[in-house]
């Protein structure tokens, strides 16, 4: 068995309004930078697992993620995953 560290990125598909963004984004540009014209929301999670193989991780890290920590209708996923 082998130890695996999985950083984890979440966001809203390209097509999906962000409300909480657009705030972010309107706050920046009220400080000044009006050079900032889009900000995205997004999770970050970090996971350690034990695996069997990179592939059982890999398998492992996309139920979590489809079942758990992603809405697979309006977010997309994706992941580092590091041998420890």
């Amino acid at each position: 068995m082998q130890q695996y560290h999985a950083q984890i990125y979440v966001t809203l598909r390209p097509s999906v309004l962000d409300p909480a963004g657009t705030a972010v984004c309107s706050g920046i540009q009220q400080m000044g930078h009006t050079t900032v014209d889009q900000v995205r929301i997004g999770k970050y999670v970090e996971v350690g697992l034990t695996a069997t193989d990179e592939a059982d991780a890999r398998a492992q890290l996309d139920t979590i993620c489809d079942r758990l920590l992603a809405n697979p209708v309006i977010e997309t996923y994706r992941f580092d995953l590091t041998p420890v």
